[in-house]
């Protein structure tokens, strides 16, 4: 057989994937293992969507290819309509707008269509690790800036070399964040468009939690800033909005000329979603709200943030998205060792913090969406044996 391309040489095994061997190893020896891991919404998807899917496939209407420019227009229009109502920011579905198969793709294509061999790419540290991973197969440098707790895990800006900002052509973003849960203010906006208006660099906002928020909080977006349009192009995941986990469909917006090079690649790549998925999510957009899975995500994350203050592990409580972002709390320990810890002793599975990238060791991430569990009882029960396992030292450093 051949080789494969070198290009995979560039890139570290799936984080979530080693996650998963070893939770199935877990269970194969008959463990009940309670899953924090992967952020992957866990309620059904809510029924007038469901229903709105079955319309749509029996229109003959949605039996053939997508052939639109960028997407499917009713989909693009409900989009447009959905950001003027949440973000107050008016968008051009005829130029603003494509449609994603999922954040996911999206986010890797866009560094495929910008990226040359020997380009810049600045991207955060602890991050999603797409951002990274797509900027070395597309042949690129990249700079990691690191997001610290006592910046409030934003980048700070001001410490990028002016010769590397002068070099690059991306920098990835992601608020509320994954994996630290961090919000970003406008005035954060407002200094990043300074900077990618002063070295010409485009500004890619994963805004997949955009809409995951707690306690009255509104998260604000980079084109809701003063020149935002002129920098900046932004992501969305109709997974996270309305639990369409798996149908892959989202929508990118933002300045004309990002979105239109993102998608003249995308055009010779896929041939968009199933049209049927593509109206359901219209109808998601215009006429579903997702408040009672917000709801519950609140309820798990005061139920989960509070017990495992109240055994003296004194973790940050998230003002939006659906992670923990904690201290490992036993001094000396590495991230991955105080995982594997809580998997032996508690049977509770947690990601290890370095795998989001270096700056992320001596966290871990939990995430509020957990199969099975109804209203909480889980995380309940999580925090129990938690505080069994023997782990937490009393007054755990925050």
């Amino acid at each position: 057989m051949p080789q494969p391309s070198k290009r995979l040489e560039k890139i570290p095994p799936y984080l979530f994937a080693e996650m998963a061997r070893i939770k199935r190893e877990a269970i194969a020896k008959g463990a009940d293992v309670i899953d924090l891991g992967i952020g992957d919404p866990d309620l059904p998807t809510p029924v007038p969507v469901r229903e709105a899917l079955k319309k749509s496939v029996d229109d003959p209407a949605t039996h053939r290819y997508d052939e639109t420019a960028r997407g499917w227009t009713s989909f693009l229009e409900a989009a447009a309509r959905f950001y003027k109502g949440a973000f107050q920011v008016d968008l051009d579905p005829s130029t603003e707008l494509t449609q994603v198969i999922g954040s996911k793709e999206g986010l890797a294509h866009l560094a495929w269509a910008y990226l040359d061999p020997g380009d810049l790419c600045i991207v955060p540290n602890p991050a999603y690790t797409v951002y990274k991973v797509n900027a070395l197969m597309a042949g690129a440098d990249v700079l990691e800036v690191p997001l610290r707790e006592s910046n409030g895990f934003l980048p700070d800006l001001t410490e990028i070399p002016t010769s590397d900002a002068k070099r690059a052509k991306l920098i990835y973003v992601c608020y509320p964040n994954n994996p630290t849960g961090a919000t970003a203010s406008p005035a954060f906006y407002h200094d990043l468009v300074r900077f990618c208006r002063e070295h010409d660099v485009l500004a890619v906002n994963d805004m997949a939690y955009g809409t995951v928020c707690y306690d009255g909080y509104k998260n604000p977006t980079i084109l809701q800033v003063s020149g935002g349009k002129d920098v900046a192009i932004e992501f969305h995941s109709l997974s996270k909005m309305y639990n369409m986990t798996g149908w892959r469909l989202g929508f990118a917006c933002g300045n004309p000329e990002a979105v239109n090079t993102l998608q003249r690649l995308k055009s010779n790549i896929d041939s968009k979603a199933f049209p049927a998925i593509a109206e359901a999510g219209a109808h998601a957009l215009d006429h579903v709200n997702n408040d009672d899975t917000i709801a519950l995500y609140q309820k798990r994350r005061d139920n989960l943030v509070d017990g495992l203050r109240s055994i003296g592990w004194n973790v940050m409580k998230p003002q939006a998205a659906f992670y923990i972002w904690a201290r490992v709390p036993v001094p000396g320990m590495t991230s991955a060792e105080f995982a594997g810890a809580l998997l032996e002793k508690a049977h509770v599975l947690v990601i290890p913090g370095n795998g989001y990238g270096s700056e992320g060791e001596g966290y871990v991430r939990m995430s509020l969406t957990l199969v099975g569990d109804k209203n909480g009882e889980r995380f309940a029960e999580a925090v129990k044996r938690i505080a069994q396992s023997g782990l937490i030292p009393q007054g755990a450093a925050v």
